[in-house]
């Protein structure tokens, strides 16, 4: 394996050191709620006791096997006190410094970035053996720096639904989708169709990818008095547990989804929809504007 570059070496010690302050920003928050475990509502309860915050803390790591693309959720409202509130405050503090350094690892080269997520877990002994023994693997960027969601102001009754209609959409040239088809297997007939189909169409025509997103959880929070700027509710998409201040020892009203996420989508169409309804390249989720 190559030595990385001095510039690549300088930034590892400072990720190196970055990374301890946040688990010890997490050991903090985690130990404040284990010495005196506030109110809180979990969708699931797979872990008992008062550790399952810590768990989805530290939780930054792929299993075997995971999509990249995939986050584990821990959807869950707690009730906080100001002491665990700035607590995980700090947590987000540290999980931004990090993001932004990694952000400048990743523009040094893709090696680099690799050696960064390898390099992490044998920090800390306690990590390294939760790993090996979860079958964990290296560090799951997108979920060692998601915030914990913090409501900025006391909360009535918090309202929780899945969201299924996300999707991302890449607008794509015609050149653009048909140097991606011809990256497949030309000698199969559906894909030499969708060529022809392609070549039948102006050169200019601008087309859309779409890549469905996985389900979301969103919270809509509902104010005990408005905020500053007027407005008395706030919807957040949360994966973290919620925290909201404590008020009069007791959890805001909750609204419950179903445990699991429905497999359909949950909204109509609308009716300025401006993709055509069946995709014009089906090899390639493309679609044709109307």
């Amino acid at each position: 394996m190559t030595s990385p570059a001095p510039a690549a070496y300088h930034l590892f010690f400072e990720l190196d050191a970055r990374f301890d302050e946040l688990m010890a920003a997490i050991d903090h928050a985690a130990s404040l709620f284990e010495a005196q475990p506030p109110l809180s509502w979990r969708l699931e309860t797979n872990v008992e006791g008062p550790h399952w915050f810590r768990q989805a803390l530290m939780d930054m790591w792929h299993v075997e096997g995971q999509d990249g693309r995939e986050t584990r959720n821990y959807i869950a409202v707690v009730a906080a006190d100001e002491p665990l509130i700035l607590a995980v405050e700090e947590v987000n503090r540290k999980k931004d410094a990090i993001g932004e350094l990694i952000g400048r690892i990743k523009a040094l080269s893709s090696h680099a970035l690799s050696e960064a997520k390898s390099r992490l877990p044998a920090r800390h002994l306690h990590v390294d053996d939760m790993l090996r023994k979860s079958g964990m693997a290296r560090l799951h960027l997108k979920q060692c720096w998601r915030h914990v969601p913090i409501a900025p102001a006391p909360v009535a009754r918090v309202r929780l639904a899945w969201y299924t209609s996300g999707r991302s959409i890449k607008k794509l040239s015609v050149r653009d989708a048909e140097k991606k088809l011809l990256q497949l297997d030309t000698d199969a007939p559906h894909i030499r169709i969708q060529l022809q189909k392609l070549a039948g169409i102006p050169s200019s025509e601008t087309l859309a990818q779409v890549q469905a997103q996985a389900p979301l959880m969103r919270a809509n929070l509902f104010f005990i008095e408005p905020l500053e700027d007027g407005h008395t509710r706030r919807a957040h998409n949360i994966a973290m547990p919620l925290i909201v201040p404590n008020v009069e020892a007791r959890l805001p009203h909750i609204k419950a989804p179903n445990s699991q996420a429905p497999t359909e989508r949950t909204r109509a169409k609308r009716r300025d929809e401006k993709l055509e309804s069946e995709p014009f390249l089906p090899s390639l989720r493309i679609y044709r504007y109307r």
